[in-house]
């Protein structure tokens, strides 16, 4: 499932470990944003993840799930193309 992940983190050290966390599942394509295109099952280890990581009190991450059509539809002016499906081995 394609999806973008947004997230404005206050504490310096906090919002560098969750970069980190989402390098594993997704692509940065600006400095708070992230373009993924995960299983369920990815989808929810990424969830997990990223609460293991955030103050639920201090800072906001926001999940917007797009359609198949909506990626296809996207326009990109420089960088890289809409993220697609990757393989993740986890060890």
């Amino acid at each position: 499932m394609p999806l973008v992940l947004a997230y404005d983190i206050p504490d310096d050290k906090r919002r560098e470990r969750l970069r980190k966390t989402l390098l594993r599942f997704g692509n940065p394509v600006q400095y708070s944003v992230f373009e993924c295109d995960l299983s369920p099952r990815q989808l929810e280890r990424m969830r997990k993840a990223v609460l293991a990581v955030i103050s639920l009190p201090e800072d906001n991450v926001r999940y917007y799930t797009l359609c198949r059509g909506c990626v296809q539809g996207a326009e990109v002016f420089g960088g890289k193309p809409v993220t697609q499906r990757r393989t993740l081995y986890v060890v």
